[in-house]
């Protein structure tokens, strides 16, 4: 009944770099098979709203309102300390100007949104594009600041961009906890032996990553074409950590008060707790 899986991770060097051993058969996978879907993470996210994917990465503002349908894996996340999304513009701006904006976002769901409204409750004025289009957005005066992750935080400087702030160090100050963007979460109707069973094959489709770092390259830059090499590794550096082996209580604690604090914010009408496999 479980043999088949299908599961979701975007094409950012990141993910490709950790599923790579799971669904090349590089490791012991518990006996399950997949069938990888590649998109966008917020193409993912709203793909989890229908619930069409069994297992898929999702942006943890995303799950923050699915944790009825999904539970999170302790492999597989990107939390950590100074990869937070960064707000960018051609000028300085002030709060004022941003609260006219228009401002770029990489999507309503994502952690990046969740985190900007947090900052700058007042900035009503956003459009929503894909991440890689948001540079360009800002440069061709589209919109008047936008809002980058992903391996663009490598590359808005050379185009001449300047950083207004960086959400994820605003979220170190404001809690002392690693920021959450985005984890892989497994569909709650799958049965709790098959969940523990996804849980240590992605556990080892890390640890080999980790362990034989050059071999994934290739698959990495099938999806990243467009990104040069020390780009694509010093996304992965940043990404790619000891969260993403095994989020541990640390990891799962930042998790948790980020939900909470969307609900006390009244950005989350209602969430559990109980958001971790058993």
């Amino acid at each position: 009944m479980c043999s088949s899986i299908t599961l979701g991770y975007s094409p950012c060097p990141n993910d490709t770099f950790i599923f790579y051993a799971l669904v090349h058969g590089k490791i012991d996978t518990e006996g399950l098979h997949f069938e990888p879907i590649l998109e966008d993470v917020e193409a993912l996210n709203r793909r989890a709203f229908a619930g069409e994917l069994q297992v898929t990465k999702l942006s943890f503002h995303a799950f923050a309102h699915l944790t009825h349908q999904y539970c999170l894996l302790d492999a597989g996340s990107a939390l950590g300390f100074g990869c937070g999304p960064l707000l960018v513009a051609k000028k300085p701006l002030s709060e004022a100007d941003l609260n006219i904006g228009p401002v770029a976002i990489p999507g309503r769901f994502t952690t990046a949104n969740f985190l900007f409204t947090l900052a700058y409750p007042r900035a009503q004025a956003k459009v929503e594009m894909r991440f890689s289009d948001i540079e360009e957005a800002v440069l061709r005066g589209e919109v008047v600041a936008g809002l980058i992750i992903h391996e663009n935080r490598f590359t808005y400087a050379q185009k001449g961009l300047t950083c207004l702030v960086d959400l994820g160090a605003w979220w170190e100050q404001q809690t002392h906890l690693p920021i959450p963007l985005g984890g892989i979460v497994v569909r709650r109707d799958l049965p709790a032996d098959v969940q523990q069973r996804l849980n240590q094959a992605l556990r080892r489709s890390v640890e080999y990553a980790f362990e034989h770092p050059d071999e994934p390259m290739p698959y990495v830059r099938r999806y990243a074409q467009s990104l040069n090499d020390s780009v694509m590794r010093a996304h992965i550096d940043l990404y790619v950590n000891e969260f993403s082996r095994d989020l541990g209580n640390i990891g799962r604690q930042a998790v948790l008060h980020m939900f909470r604090l969307a609900h006390q914010s009244g950005y989350l009408s209602q969430y559990r707790e109980d958001i971790f496999i058993n």
